[in-house]
């Protein structure tokens, strides 16, 4: 056997090695976009389901809050107060239980941004870094869905 011959099998040899190692590891991360979608769903659906509990609290607060700092443009406060904390309620169970979980994750983006502009000028750079966090977060699910660890999933086995 030359040497050439035998570079060219160790070559071949290593070649196999890296593509069943790439594709062990693919297989790996196909299966943990499943419980990684979940845990977007569920951390986003819990940051926003909790601050609307807390407008619910302090319903006055909230609309003092509309009327004084939060500037919505085109909805007057005490309408756009109710906006929303509705989103903030009704929206987060629907993306933690991945049911029209882009439906949710949508409403949750369209919430957050308006959120983020509406108050943009009084936040510091840590709440607005959380805030373009969850925004990436929820394209991530509007993107490409629940995961099949949802109810969306199930619904269309």
């Amino acid at each position: 056997m030359t040497t050439t011959t035998l570079q060219q099998r160790l070559s071949a040899c290593n070649l196999h090695s890296i593509s069943r190692a790439w594709a062990t590891l693919v297989r790996w991360l196909d299966w943990l976009q499943a419980p990684a979608l979940l845990a977007a769903r569920l951390y986003v659906a819990y940051v926003f389901f909790n601050s609307g509990l807390q407008s619910l609290r302090d319903w006055a607060g909230t609309v003092w809050l509309y009327e004084n700092e939060f500037h919505v443009a085109l909805l007057p406060p005490h309408i756009a107060a109710v906006a929303g904390t509705a989103g903030e309620i009704l929206l987060p169970p629907l993306l933690a239980l991945g049911l029209f979980g882009r439906f949710g994750a949508l409403g949750l983006f369209v919430v957050n941004a308006v959120a983020l502009l509406s108050y943009l000028y009084a936040l510091q750079p840590p709440a607005i870094m959380f805030h373009f966090i969850w925004g990436i977060l929820i394209a991530v699910v509007a993107l490409w869905g629940p995961g099949k660890w949802s109810v969306d999933h199930l619904r269309s086995s």
